[in-house]
């Protein structure tokens, strides 16, 4: 039997290889011989560089950054050498959970750092990017992002502007001449899932703006700045476009990735899955495991287990999935692909209980092997 298991992560609990692990071991509890096929999963957010590294034999490169208020943080990303590409996550640099609730202010919050990130990648040698965009807690339009591989926003005095949303306001000119060496050498494919565009009832500040500490005023100041950005992008790059869906994303990240880096926005579970060939490896499979730390009817939206169910189905194959715990309309997921899925809490406990990873790992490869058992005894009713 080969078996092929690609699950996200248990945030705060599990990598997706660890949970992988665990239900291969389930799985060899019942049938010794089995062929289990790792591929790690995740949908472009949180996970996706350890995945990534993970299944590449990359390694982790932490370095001092400009976090999303200008002070200092230290970002992580993944570098795989052997095909020079970089695996960023925009959160690690720019997230919105590096800011106490308090202090968020998408006026003065900047993708700066990411810029440096993206840097340091060019200077390892980097020229092909994953870039994942998802928990920003900017709306800046990517400006702080360019600003540190080069690019000049200046306003009527010749000046840079202001850190943040704000100096979107002041911007009068637009300089592309003075970037980073082998910028124009790099690739880069965003993971992104909104649809947003950048400005409008359905752009970035009216959508994300509140979640960030936008104000009524706020939101309205910043969608007729980023619309005066676009106009002056447009100007210099006629092929920006900022009606295009997810040029919103990450407070219009997405919009300076396409328009000035030339990127590709792509669904994050479906350039996962293409990066790691999960397709090839569920082709000749008997069953496909997948599952994340939650199950509920949210999934049924863009995450992995439902975007590995379909290509799953699209072979024909059976899928279970597995979960730390079961929410409201988790049995929708049944419609979408997935057969049968089990959580794998025991007995009662507390969130932390159940969190921490050996007993997390645990209870994972039990429920595996249970579950396994049923397929066996389903297997044998068929006399297969």
């Amino acid at each position: 039997m080969k078996a092929v298991i690609a699950i996200d992560s248990f945030k705060g609990s599990l990598s997706s290889v660890l949970a992988a692990n665990a239900v291969s071991e389930g799985i060899k509890a019942v049938f010794p011989k089995a062929q289990t096929v790792i591929s790690p999963l995740a949908d472009g957010g949180e996970g996706t560089v350890q995945a990534l590294v993970d299944c590449f034999g990359g390694e982790l490169r932490t370095v001092k950054v400009h976090g999303p208020l200008d002070t200092p943080v230290d970002a992580t990303y993944g570098v795989i050498r052997r095909t020079n590409t970089a695996i960023i996550e925009m959160a690690a640099a720019s997230g919105i959970t590096l800011i106490d609730k308090s202090d968020r202010n998408p006026l003065f919050t900047s993708t700066y750092g990411v810029g440096e990130l993206i840097a340091d990648a060019i200077e390892q040698g980097c020229r092909n990017f994953i870039v994942g965009v998802g928990g920003s807690a900017t709306n800046d339009g990517g400006v702080g992002m360019l600003s540190a591989l080069g690019v000049q926003f200046l306003d009527v005095d010749g000046l840079p502007v202001r850190s943040g949303a704000i100096g979107l306001r002041d911007i009068v000119k637009i300089n592309t001449n003075n970037t980073v060496l082998n910028l124009d050498k790099c690739h880069f494919s965003v993971a992104c899932d909104v649809k947003n565009v950048l400005c409008g009832e359905n752009g970035c500040s009216a959508v994300f703006g509140p979640q960030k500490g936008a104000t009524p005023q706020m939101i309205a100041d910043m969608d007729r700045w980023l619309s005066h950005y676009a106009h002056l992008t447009k100007a210099i790059l006629p092929l920006s476009d900022a009606t295009l869906e997810g040029s919103g994303a990450a407070g219009g990240l997405g919009f300076a990735f396409t328009s000035y880096l030339g990127a590709e926005l792509r669904s994050g579970i479906e350039l996962v899955m293409q990066i790691t060939e999960l397709e090839k490896h569920i082709i000749d499979a008997d069953v496909v495991i997948t599952g994340e730390g939650r199950l509920d009817a949210q999934s049924c939206m863009g995450k992995a287990p439902v975007g590995v169910a379909a290509l799953a189905k699209k072979h024909g194959k059976p899928v279970i999935a597995f979960s730390g715990c079961i929410g409201n309309g988790a049995e929708s997921c049944n419609q979408h692909g997935i057969d049968a899925y089990f959580p794998i809490l025991p007995a009662p406990c507390t969130v932390e209980q159940a969190m921490e990873e050996n007993t997390a790992y645990k209870n994972l490869k039990s429920t595996a092997e249970q579950a396994f058992r049923l397929f066996k005894t389903a297997l044998a009713c068929k006399n297969i």
